[in-house]
């Protein structure tokens, strides 16, 4: 039970994951203050100074406000794509400066090993500059992230199949943003191939990916305006059980907090 996982925040006011082994500590993203993410970490009874690095999805100031700071406070390396590195640089003003020692440039379909761990960026079609997911093997152990994502093609599902825990974007009941008050073009933007998945498209991926080995999905990213955590769970829980797939004492359906730690998983 050495792989652990933690959602510290989830959702469009800021996210950052948390995903640890024997052997290393890292995040991914920090689109919060850095001393929300610190005291996130500390309630899980991890030093913050133990970070081994932040993987970074994409330049968005919901998953990058606080990496600027963890770096210069804890001499963390950050890793981006070369081309989120160059988006992050037109933010220097948000960001302030970072090392160079800490820009750590990874490539899309590249493993990344850091010492028992063996990380995986894969493309996500998102509206920025060069937008990844990830999965983490340990132990024969996976964990995938698939948030910030306007569709789900062949090859994102076949990354994060045979997962042990996913994480899934539920971002919006559908109904909920139509009628809701946002302006017309960001509701065009959300409900577009670069934008974020629907509580609906969430539960028909899990059907599709779905395996007797999956142990946790935790829904992920959800809209304050457009959502509330009981309809995604609700939502994708009736997706699943219509396919004929029980979960019941056999997967972990849960949401995550959008301010708030979820519990501690260890895999």
């Amino acid at each position: 039970m050495g792989f652990k996982f933690c959602t510290i925040t989830s959702g469009s006011s800021g996210n950052c994951i948390y995903v640890g082994t024997p052997k290393v500590n890292i995040l991914v993203d920090a689109g919060i203050s850095g001393i929300k993410a610190q005291r996130g970490l500390e309630k899980i009874d991890v030093n913050p100074a133990s970070i081994d690095g932040i993987f970074i999805t994409h330049e968005h100031i919901d998953h990058i406000k606080g990496v600027g700071i963890l770096t210069r406070r804890f001499d963390i390396p950050l890793f981006a794509t070369k081309k989120t590195w160059e988006a992050m640089d037109e933010m220097e003003k948000v960001l302030g400066k970072i090392s160079s020692n800490n820009r750590i440039i990874i490539e899309k379909d590249k493993d990344f090993i850091l010492e028992d761990l063996v990380i995986h960026p894969y493309a996500i079609p998102h509206d920025a500059s060069d937008p990844v997911g990830y999965t983490f093997v340990h132990n024969n152990k996976k964990i995938s992230l698939a948030t910030d994502l306007g569709h789900v093609n062949d090859k994102i599902k076949d990354n994060i199949r045979e997962s042990s825990l996913i994480l899934l974007e539920s971002n919006h009941d559908i109904d909920m943003l139509i009628n809701g008050s946002y302006p017309y073009y960001l509701k065009r933007r959300i409900l577009g191939d670069y934008g974020h998945l629907c509580n609906e498209a969430a539960g028909k991926i899990l059907v599709e990916v779905f395996h007797d080995k999956l142990e946790t999905v935790v829904l992920g990213h959800l809209s304050k305006e457009n959502n509330y955590p009981k309809l995604a769970y609700n939502s994708v829980k009736s997706t699943l059980i219509d396919a004929g797939i029980e979960l019941e004492g056999k997967v972990e359906l849960t949401v995550a907090g959008r301010d708030e730690l979820s519990k501690l998983f260890r895999l």
